[in-house]
């Protein structure tokens, strides 16, 4: 046994933690990182955002080679090596995370691969993934534990062909069918991928609607196109039943009227959401609170109840993003050296990495209505835009969400490819406190697609020189 006293120990490798262990290091502290994997990543980078975003390229790729036939150009019918695929993925893995193991040697943060159980306030026992056990003192800690799948009583049966997002984004194998439960972020990027393998995907969703926390507008384009590319999409409707049946998952359905009915799936994914990682690591031997929904109370610097343990991440509460996780790791690391710094963004991007993309950041036109929020929209749609056009896309949607005396902007959403990355000016817009009229006077380049962004806050003018919108009669 050690009773070496660590500075900081960081529980948990993820977005959250690798950067708080790193930037801690970067400021002089001696650093102690614990986590399963052999190297920093989490969830994100192992089996979630990174492996997931290389699955949804070669997607992107295989739908662009058969639109292309409509363009003049045939590349014939993809054949896709599984096999092959799967390498792929996991080499982008691989070298991810190996780097990121190499800049933890480099910053001198010792990495021990194994689980961690507070035995109380001051003192971690880590399994390691040797079979050998430490206890180790610390001075103060992060904890940044992350989330897993929601798993559904009943439905989360034991077998190969019931799986969640980290049994997915192994490709077992290509089905012919797959059911996908549950429309929201995760369920559809994996949906689009084993669509573009070429499984005849269906997608049930309790609700009306698709991403349900989206604005209905920038949703209904992906909703058109997927019901294009999926077999079906079964809207206010239930799993009431999952049986494998060997070859097959016999799957029971009940709609919002109390009909039944069965269907049989190859592969059934179930994509619920995801829960914190609370329990399991000795919380309860410490001082930590964590509320009715298993996240950690936290204050505004992400302190727990113990003055020295800090909480970041997914087990510190929504929205469950790994920038958000980062964000938060930056802000605790600096309330741990004594600075003046809190969690207090004006905005955090969200992302759905569909196609066509969709992204917002800080208030949505759904949250102001429900909120009571007097807000004015403008929004440009893409049939409007030069650069959309040539990419054959014209489905997609800018618009701005602003306050309807001071112009100050709310929020952004946007609906289209390459969302993900024009999110980024609105964010800034809305941290900066931007008007509308700076928007509409910084200048942009011709032709993008984010041009679209000024050009939302000049229909919010009434002068957009692409797009005429008729005054409303009062």
């Amino acid at each position: 046994m050690s009773n070496d006293t660590r500075e900081l120990i960081v529980l948990g490798g993820g977005p959250g933690g690798y950067p708080a262990a790193f930037y801690a290091a970067d400021l002089g502290m001696n650093v102690t990182v614990i986590d399963r994997e052999l190297n920093p990543g989490g969830v994100c980078l192992f089996k979630g955002c990174i492996p997931s975003k290389a699955l949804l390229h070669v997607a992107k790729l295989i739908n662009e080679s058969k639109e292309s036939n409509e363009w003049g150009v045939s590349f014939g019918e993809p054949e896709v090596d599984i096999d092959k695929l799967r390498s792929f993925k996991e080499g982008v893995v691989n070298k991810l995370t190996g780097g990121l193991g190499m800049l933890s040697k480099q910053r001198k943060v010792e990495f021990i691969q194994g689980s961690g159980t507070f035995i109380d306030n001051h003192t971690i026992k880590v399994d390691k993934a040797d079979g050998s056990t430490e206890e180790l003192k610390f001075e103060k800690c992060v904890i940044a534990t992350g989330s897993s799948p929601t798993v559904i009583p009943g439905l989360s049966i034991d077998s190969p062909r019931v799986v969640d997002s980290t049994g997915a984004l192994e490709l077992p194998f290509k089905p012919k069918s797959m059911l996908v439960i549950g429309g929201g972020y995760i369920g559809l990027e994996m949906g689009t991928v084993y669509d573009a393998l070429g499984a005849d995907v269906s997608v049930v969703e309790m609700t009306n609607t698709l991403l349900p926390s989206a604005d209905r507008d920038l949703v209904a384009p992906l909703e058109k196109r997927l019901k294009k590319q999926f077999k079906d999409i079964k809207l206010e409707t239930k799993v009431a039943g999952v049986e494998d049946v060997g070859d097959s998952v016999k799957v029971t359905f009940e709609t919002k009227d109390g009909k039944s009915y069965e269907e049989n799936f190859e592969l059934v994914l179930i994509s619920i959401g995801r829960r914190p990682n609370s329990k399991g690591f000795g919380l309860e031997n410490t001082g930590v609170k964590v509320d009715d929904r298993g996240w950690i109370e936290t204050d505004a610097q992400r302190r727990t109840h113990e003055s020295h343990i800090w909480a970041i991440g997914d087990v510190a509460g929504e929205p469950m993003l790994a920038h958000k996780a980062t964000y938060e790791g930056k802000v605790a690391v600096q309330a741990i050296q004594g600075k003046r710094s809190v969690y207090d963004p004006a905005a955090i991007p969200a992302v759905v990495f569909t196609d066509p993309e969709i992204s917002w950041a800080g208030l949505t036109e759904l949250e102001a209505k429900e909120q009571g929020i007097a807000v004015k929209v403008a929004k440009f749609p893409w049939a409007a835009s030069g650069r959309a056009t040539t990419l054959d896309r014209s489905d997609g949607l800018t618009k701005l969400i602003t306050h309807p005396e001071t112009e100050q902007i709310l929020g952004i959403g946007i609906c289209g490819p390459g969302a993900g990355e024009l999110i980024a000016e609105g964010t800034l817009a809305i941290e900066m406190g931007a008007t509308v009229e700076d928007l509409s006077l910084t200048i942009h380049p011709h032709p993008t697609l984010s041009e679209t962004v000024m050009e939302s806050a000049e229909v919010y003018y009434g002068h957009s020189p692409h797009f005429f919108q008729p005054k409303r009669k009062k």
